[in-house]
């Protein structure tokens, strides 16, 4: 018997299932590459549904203001001019058995005190307020301070900065804030939150206005907090005298 034509169809057969075996192992390849690629790179150009484009963000530079150390606002000094007055002595002619005598001289010293004040060029009224007043949803779990600038014409005065520093109990508190970046006080708004429940303090925690340059506009102003809820807000506001 003849088994060449049987082992010819054989081995064709077997070719071709080797060839399609390799063109289904080449189409693995090139999807698990593509898969691959697709995942890594959702932008790729082979992607039917790539991604939507995401926004630009811009960033910008906050600058840092640095408040200036100002001189004190009054220096007293006293400035004593002593002026003396001398009186001539008058002659005097001795009768016999008197002693010849010659007044003393008279001086009068006039004392003279200079003050110099320098007034600073913005002024500070303080009140309190129920943080319901801005807050009504918060109740009484509030404490701050907030407040606004005003121009020497009773117009909002935007950036300016405004210093906020001291002690609340154990905290020591130093924060910064621009005006007009608490609009709920106005157009030149500004707000410091200190805490959820209302604290009392004396004289320990301050207040102080600077200009745009770090130039102060006001000494410290010292103030109180209350632990009450009808004075749980302090209300800060500072106006421009020149």
């Amino acid at each position: 018997m003849d088994f060449q034509p049987d082992l010819a169809r054989k081995r064709k057969r077997a070719f071709l299932w080797n060839l399609m075996t390799l063109f289904v192992l080449l189409g693995i390849v090139c999807l698990v590459w593509y898969f691959v690629t697709i995942f890594r790179d959702p932008r790729f150009f082979l992607n039917p549904f790539p991604p939507e484009p995401s926004p630009t963000v811009y960033y910008t530079v906050t600058s840092t203001i640095t408040p200036i150390q100002q001189p004190p606002t009054w220096t007293p000094s006293a400035t004593i001019k002593p002026t003396s007055t001398r009186t001539r002595a008058p002659t005097w002619t001795s009768l016999p058995g008197q002693r010849s005598e010659t007044p003393s001289p008279t001086i009068t010293l006039t004392l003279t005190p200079s003050i110099t004040t320098t007034a600073m060029p913005a002024v500070a009224e303080i009140t309190y307020h129920p943080s319901t007043d801005v807050y009504p949803e918060k109740g009484c779990n509030w404490l701050g301070v907030g407040g606004a600038v005003f121009g020497t014409d009773g117009s909002p005065l935007q950036f300016q900065t405004v210093q906020l520093g001291g002690e609340l109990g154990e905290v020591v508190v130093s924060q910064l804030k621009l005006s007009g970046s608490a609009p709920a006080y106005g157009a030149s708004g500004f707000e410091f939150e200190l805490g959820n429940d209302p604290v009392a303090s004396t004289q320990t925690l301050w207040i102080q206005l600077f200009d745009n340059t770090g130039k102060a506009l006001t000494d410290k102003v010292y103030f109180d907090t209350f632990d009450d809820c009808a004075q749980n807000l302090v209300k800060v506001v500072f106006t421009r005298t020149r």
